[in-house]
């Protein structure tokens, strides 16, 4: 972990600055020196006497200070610190970060500071999926901000969805990354995600529970090791992580046609649920229910293997990691799985009834290599992602 570095903190003003003051703590923990700078509306939520106390040093609140921009404050608030981290970063402050508005003193700091700055967004579910902040958003990355979260989880609203600011812990982890920043992946990663859609009719597909979480959490991690991530996802409600490519897709020949587009690539990882069949014409209008007829009748062809295809191709990926998601006799039938693909490795999980792989937040895996099976214990899937790409690093390393 990073120690005797200076870290301005920007409290924002919503129900998770409660959270900021044991990030504070958590970091004058290392030796480092915490620069607080409290919002109006964080006012309204932590006391500037509160973040005084954890940060030992006097909080910053105003802009038009007279003592203090006598000495030039706000310039020199922004160019103290090795790191300036948001936490909570509200919908109002991500805009005015986008937009360049400089307003108090928190987003005038953020205006003038030339030091790295780490994002730590909290807001209600609908306005984190709102379109005005999604371009927000993409607009920071595109500036080179860095982000941490948010996460899934039940809202002080009493809502449910992503949104919720990601733990301290959590946070403290982001800043060592930043930091200290070692050994960077200098590589192409292709991760597939989430179902496939296959038409019916304009109404009804044949799909599956597939809810994106395991793959988005692959993304997320090789991202935040500063791999370039694309992001192919068929409809999944699981968001991805900012700072991610994502290319949008509904069917398995979509999805292979965006696979394809987006060789060559140094790890590919087919985490997607990809339906195995479609149906061979799909009616353009919505098939009626008729009195008096007992069924309807479909002619189902199979989809291209996606897996399979990409493994063999000249150009596939320097590693071929496939997903076996299986109801019985996993190991045997994973084995069978990767030697059938052709690809290099399999990470196989149990979906049978009694299971919540999917839409469940963790994960029970095997890891299938040429070398064997190691079976991995229970943990979340955000630990599956970090240990997976932990094992690839090391596979490549050698």
């Amino acid at each position: 972990m990073f120690q005797n570095r200076k870290i301005l903190v920007v409290i924002g003003g919503g129900i998770a600055a409660y959270k900021s003051l044991e990030l504070i703590r958590l970091i004058r923990q290392t030796g480092s020196e915490v620069i607080p700078v409290l919002t109006e509306a964080g006012e309204r939520f932590v006391t500037p006497l509160s973040v005084t106390a954890l940060a030992g040093t006097e909080v910053n609140t105003d802009l038009f200070d007279p003592a203090e921009e006598a000495r030039i404050g706000h310039i020199a608030l922004s160019r103290s610190a090795d790191l300036v981290v948001i936490a909570p970063a509200t919908a109002d402050l991500i805009a005015k970060m986008a937009h360049g508005l400089a307003d108090d003193l928190a987003s005038t700091v953020l205006m003038a500071t030339d030091t790295p700055v780490l994002v730590a967004p909290a807001m209600n579910v609908r306005m984190w999926q709102h379109s005005a902040l999604q371009r927000n958003l993409a607009t920071l990355a595109d500036d080179g901000i860095e982000f941490v979260g948010p996460e899934t989880g039940d809202m002080a609203c009493g809502e449910f969805g992503p949104g919720r600011m990601a733990e301290p812990q959590t946070i403290m982890e982001a800043i060592d990354r930043i930091l200290n920043p070692g050994e960077r992946l200098a590589m192409k990663v292709v991760v597939t995600s989430g179902p496939t859609w296959e038409a019916i009719d304009p109404v009804r597909f044949i799909a599956n529970r597939s809810s994106g979480k395991q793959g988005a959490e692959i993304a997320r991690a090789f991202a935040e090791n500063g791999a370039e991530v694309v992001f192919i996802t068929g409809p999944a409600a699981e968001e991805p992580r900012v700072g991610i490519r994502v290319v949008r897709v509904e069917t398995a020949r979509e999805m292979l046609d965006a696979v394809k587009q987006e060789l060559p690539a140094e790890v590919g990882i087919f985490a997607a649920a990809v339906a195995d069949w479609r149906v061979a014409n799909a009616s353009p209008s919505k098939i009626k229910k008729k009195s008096g007829r007992t069924g309807q009748q479909l002619t189902l062809v199979e989809n291209p293997d996606i897996l399979a295809t990409v493994a063999g191709l000249e150009n596939r990926p320097g590693l071929v990691v496939g997903f076996a998601a299986e109801t019985e006799n996993l190991e045997e039938n994973a084995t069978a799985k990767r030697v059938r693909k052709g690809c290099d490795w399999i990470v196989a999980n149990e979906v049978g009834e009694g299971t919540d792989t999917f839409g469940g937040d963790e994960n029970t895996v095997l890891l299938v290599t040429g070398d064997g099976v190691d079976r991995w214990p229970r943990m979340p899937k955000s630990a599956v992602a970090d240990r997976l790409v932990a094992e690839i690093c090391d596979k490549l390393r050698q």
